[in-house]
């Protein structure tokens, strides 16, 4: 007996299901699907795309050119530091000293 009178019988939904995905493995839904995926396939490879694994070690050496970048922005800045000083020190030996 149906425990619940307002849905069918579990063994007749499960019938159901089998015949559905027998026909629709039968129907021109199948082929549809199969021609779907490759008219998508055949689009994708006409883009300029990479693969995810490119893309991950691409921005890896990204992350990598970055961080020499702001070392070597924070060694220039040391550089023109330290040359500004020597200039100045140059400049001021070449004025007249004055003698007491």
């Amino acid at each position: 007996m149906n425990p619940n009178p307002k849905f069918p019988h579990p063994a007749f939904i499960n019938d159901l299901v089998s015949k559905l995905g027998e026909v629709l493995k039968q129907s021109p839904a199948k082929d549809i699907e199969q021609n779907l995926k490759a008219g998508v396939t055949s689009m994708l490879g006409k883009l300029d795309m990479v693969s995810r694994e490119e893309f991950e070690v691409q921005t890896e050496v990204l992350a990598r050119t970055r961080e020499k970048l702001t070392q070597l922005e924070a060694r220039l800045a040391q550089l023109e530091k330290a040359g500004a000083r020597e200039t100045r020190e140059a400049e001021l030996e070449k004025q007249p000293r004055e003698e007491d």
